[in-house]
């Protein structure tokens, strides 16, 4: 007979396996960690918003292309419109990127009265643009389209006036914005463009029918005034019952804040606006067809700038006040060279796949295989501009982050300098060239910035 089996002992876990279940352990807890943060939480959420908005922005410019295709009256849309939008988001940005920081500095009714009269004092200085800009529409409109034929000229100036009054909410929003991310609640703020887009395609799509091309223009000042509501409900209950003490900065010094800030934007933007004024010379359509194609390059844009500069910029904040230059040019070095790559390939593979992408998205409706073709060549000379806007956009938000804004915003100025002096140097306009100069400018101020910087990269090693 057998003996009765005695109980295994089991076998000692090798050193090896035990480090490694201690390693993924530590991993899972900080991950873990890191879910439960409230920066990542918002990073997620802020991401989030910027997938939704575009992916909106696609359907709103879809149904411009479907309704209006690449004909003047999409023209009228283009230079009316157009440069609204892209003040708003200068405006956005300018708010939000200046007086964040401030906000955080302030706690309780200190804040609470910074808010106020930030608000008191924008809203009126939104009222004067809105006033500006409804009474010298005309004028405003002759210069954003020289080209355009007279006959169309009074639509746009109507739906120039129309957008003219989102000035108001957009940037009432965009102070109410700033005091959500300072209190760390990002969904509000987060989903601002993707709301303008939504009502914008509701208004022309519901609209159609009765106003026509003024559909548009009408869900783009709804969209505003519902992303105020939003934003003020969210904001304003937070805020105390009482009443605040009487906030002690001087205003100058609140106004003159986001001064550079919003210069710098509506320096670059110009840059944009002078082409597709010069659009308007060289045919119908093709002030839209530049359109369509900023909101092709505008999204992987958008998706280079966005995260790498909310990750980068307050690391760089970071350590000039720990005085660590030398580490912030090194961290902003290897972040241009990865913007850079990317950027390359996505702008080599947008030229090579542009005409069956374009036909994808658009070619249904009044966008035909010619306004196909139209899109594709300017956007053959537009592409560029991802390159030359991505790092030079990267390097001027990395100097404002190292108080050196003085820089960025002399270099802002040369893109449109640029831009306006090839368009005015070609002989011929043509589709394919109208997008050039722009894209030479961007490429220009970008390297002209960064030569300047390195070039004074040892003056400030000293002063720090």
């Amino acid at each position: 007979m057998m003996p009765p089996s005695l109980p295994q002992k089991p076998p000692a876990p090798e050193p090896g396996a035990i480090g490694r279940a201690l390693d993924l352990g530590a991993l899972e807890s900080r991950v873990l960690r890191a879910a439960g943060s409230p920066l990542v939480r918002g990073g997620l959420i802020i991401v989030a918003g910027i997938v939704t908005g575009n992916i909106l922005g696609f359907f709103r410019v879809g149904l411009m292309a479907y309704l209006l295709g690449t004909h003047s009256a999409a023209d009228t849309m283009a230079v009316a419109i157009g440069p609204i939008d892209t003040l708003n988001q200068a405006l956005i940005a300018t708010i939000v990127f200046a007086f964040v920081p401030m906000l955080t500095e302030r706690s309780g009714a200190e804040r609470t009265s910074l808010f106020l009269k930030v608000t008191r004092l924008f809203t009126g200085l939104f009222f004067c643009l809105s006033t500006v800009a409804l009474v010298l529409s005309p004028q405003i409109i002759r210069v954003l389209a020289p080209g355009l034929p007279a006959v169309w000229a009074p639509q746009a100036i109507l739906l120039f006036r129309i957008g003219a009054l989102s000035f108001v909410p957009v940037g009432v929003a965009a102070i109410h914005s700033a005091l959500l991310f300072t209190d760390r609640r990002f969904v509000a703020p987060a989903f601002h463009q993707a709301v303008l887009n939504i009502f914008t395609i509701l208004g022309a799509a519901a609209l159609w029918k009765a106003v026509g091309v003024y559909g548009f223009a009408i869900g783009y000042i709804t969209g505003a005034c519902i992303q105020l509501g939003i934003v003020w409900t969210a904001a304003r209950s937070n805020l105390p019952s009482g009443g605040a003490p009487e906030c002690e900065i001087h205003w100058r010094e609140i106004v003159s804040k986001p001064a550079s800030i919003l210069l710098y934007g509506v320096l670059l933007s110009l840059n944009v606006t002078a082409t597709r004024a010069y659009a308007t010379h060289v045919g119908p359509g093709t002030a839209a067809a530049l359109d369509y194609c900023m909101r092709c390059i505008g999204v992987p844009l958008t998706f280079l700038i966005s995260p790498i500069s909310n990750s980068l910029l307050p690391e760089i904040a970071r350590l000039r006040s720990l005085f660590r230059l030398r580490e912030a040019f090194r961290l902003i070095d290897r972040t241009l060279v990865l913007a850079g790559l990317a950027s390359v390939a996505a702008c080599a593979i947008g030229v090579a796949i542009r005409e069956p992408v374009i036909a994808l998205l658009f070619q249904r409706g009044s966008f035909t295989a010619d306004s196909t073709r139209l899109v594709s060549s300017v956007f053959l000379g537009f592409a560029p501009s991802l390159i030359g806007g991505s790092l030079l956009e990267l390097t001027g938000r990395s100097l404002f982050a190292l108080d050196r804004p003085w820089l960025p915003l002399a270099a802002s100025a040369i893109p449109v300098l640029c831009n306006v002096a090839l368009l005015w140097s070609l002989p011929t306009p043509a589709p394919a060239f109208i997008g050039m100069g722009a894209s030479v400018g961007l490429l220009t101020g970008f390297a002209v910035l960064f030569l300047s910087a390195r070039a004074r990269r040892a003056h400030w090693l000293a002063e720090s």
